[in-house]
């Protein structure tokens, strides 16, 4: 769906969409395995500037993999937005006010919006910054690569300061040879 400029110039537009799995990109690592569901508004702010207004809620179950384990985990998404799109051309002489506001901003090029690269967005942003399939996972030894949830390998890895390594090749070559 095309949000445009021309449509909101009459009136804010209201969106229900329903996106399948596969039918939107993401990274490599993430995959859709539910149905995108979104229900929302957008409106023009500014007729003389082109700031375009969503809203909404959206919900989707979303599947990677665990950046400590390497199993693969789902991470259901229950999100309400409220974001604020500029054109890109607006961005020379009011950055600096924005900024100065604290206002979480996009920019658009062209005469509008697609709606599916503004809930792409919205996924993306509601992530965890690190994909864990839970706060208490043990991940994968670093020295056998053992998964450590399934099983304690009981490796003992070394902690070295490597910080004083090149202190102490200076201290061989100082050193007199007897």
């Amino acid at each position: 769906m095309f949000i445009s400029l021309q449509q909101l110039e009459h009136r804010p537009v209201r969106f229900d969409v329903e996106v399948p799995a596969g039918e939107m990109e993401y990274d490599n690592k993430l995959k859709q395995i539910s149905m995108l569901a979104a229900q929302g508004t957008a409106a023009l702010l500014n007729h003389s500037v082109g700031e375009i207004r969503i809203q909404g809620t959206l919900s989707v179950t979303m599947q990677a993999t665990c950046d400590r384990c390497l199993e693969t985990t789902t991470f259901p998404i229950e999100n309400q937005f409220d974001l604020l799109y500029m054109p890109a051309e607006a961005t020379r002489g009011g950055e600096e006010e924005i900024h100065q506001a604290g206002i979480e901003v996009g920019y658009y090029e062209g005469n509008g919006l697609a709606l599916q690269d503004v809930l792409r967005e919205v996924v993306l942003l509601a992530l965890p910054m690190q994909l864990v399939c839970n706060e208490a996972c043990k991940g994968i030894c670093p020295v056998c690569g053992q998964d450590r949830n399934q099983r304690d390998c009981g490796c003992q890895s070394e902690t070295v300061d490597d910080r004083w390594s090149k202190l102490k090749s200076l201290r061989a070559e100082v050193s007199p040879h007897n």
